[in-house]
Formats: C-alpha cells, structure tokens, sequence
C-alpha cells in the first residue's frame, strides 16, 4: 500500500519518536548516579521510555494486542535508540541534544493525536480521548521514573509537557468535531503539540507549583 506524502511524513515522526524515547530513556539510565543500572536495566529503562505509553493507552482500550507488539519495528526502533543511547552516552554534545529536542517535540504532538485518534476509532467520546492522547505522549516518560524511584517529571513543577501533549490533541479533537479531514486535523493537532512545547523551551515558561497556606505544616491541619 503507499502512503500519501503526509503519511509518509508522520509516519517518520513517528518511528523517530520512538527511537528518540528509548535514545533518551537509555541515557538517563547511563548517566544516572544513583543507581548502577545494567544492561537489563538500561535496556528495560528504555523499552519503557519509548513504548510504554502506547502500550498503556493499548491496554486501556483493549482493541487487541498493543500496537508496539503487533508491528515489530516499533520495538525494533526503540532496542535501536536503546543501543545508540549505551554506545554514545559520553559522545552526545549539546549540539545534538538540541535536535534530540525538536524530535522529541515533534513527536509529542504527533503520540498525543495518535492517541486520540486511536480512542476516537475506538468509540470513546472526546474527553477521554483527550487523556488518551496524553497518556500515549507522557506515559513512557512517566513510567521510566517510577522504575527508576522517582516521581514522574510530569507531576513536579517544570517545562510544559504534559499541557503541551494535552493541547495537542485538544486542538486535533476540536478539528475533528468540527468535520475537518482527518489528516488536516492530525496535522493541526501535531503542529499545536509541537509549537507549544518548542515556545516554552525557547522561553522558559514553566508551571507553577501548588501550595498551601504559609502558616501549615504537613503534621498540623490548618485553622477553619
């Protein structure tokens, strides 16, 4: 079957995506100094980082085998980016972390309207297809930090991720209510998700973090 030039196109955002997550969760293996984690661990870290939240979002919606397992290049891609994050750890300069970035933007945009897209042909309504479309784009992330014993990045104050993955595929599900073709709504949802993770990388905007009243502390309930 060939694919349209746009297919073709987030299809390779796709698969780099997918080999940038497990480059990445590799590396923080690699580099951490906590632990001294293994081939198992590193590769383990990095499957994860790359596959696990499609294959959360698979399992949520139980339409058959995850997808990472029924397409073989999916795990072939991620042991790939898992490879190249042990071989080079102490070769990877600044220079190519900043493309490791733009990559790793482009396919948060692009996970958050696949899976939303996925939910949708599922037959769920939008706002959960809204949480799955995140889930699919930070879930990776969020459980490479629990396996290495720490709170998900996505739950602490910091850069705009998860938001950005949720605006992503807000903007998808609104182009879809409003009965754009699939691939121009795909495209905005993946534009959005991407733009705004690349502006709050270039201007440093971050959350802002919760708190409670000045006076408490956490043994002493505050007064009514």
């Amino acid at each position: 079957m060939n694919l349209r030039p746009i297919d073709e196109l987030f299809s390779l955002i796709d698969f780099l995506g997918v080999f940038v997550g497990g480059l990445g969760g590799a590396l923080a293996a690699v580099r951490d100094t906590r632990y001294k984690y293994d081939l198992v661990g590193v590769t383990g870290l990095a499957l994860a980082s790359a596959l696990g939240g499609g294959i959360t979002r698979d399992i949520i919606l139980q339409q058959g085998p995850p997808l990472a397992f029924v397409d073989v290049r999916y795990l072939l891609t991620a042991l790939a980016g898992a490879l190249a994050g042990m071989l080079f750890a102490t070769r990877i300069g600044k220079n190519t972390e900043r493309v490791l970035i733009v990559v790793d933007a482009a396919a948060l945009g692009l996970f958050a309207v696949a899976g939303s897209t996925r939910a949708l042909d599922a037959g769920l309504r939008r706002l959960p297809a809204l949480l799955l479309g995140a889930i699919t784009a930070v879930g990776g992330g969020s459980i490479r930090d629990v396996l290495s014993g720490r709170t998900p990045k996505i739950f602490e104050r910091g850069e705009l991720y998860a938001i950005a993955a949720a605006f992503g595929s807000t903007a998808f599900l609104i182009c879809d209510a409003l009965k754009f073709n699939r691939s121009i709504s795909t495209l905005a949802g993946t534009l959005s998700g991407f733009g705004l993770r690349m502006l709050a990388l270039r201007y440093n905007w971050q959350t802002r973090q919760v708190r409670g009243p000045r006076n408490s502390r956490p043994d002493v309930p505050p007064e009514m």
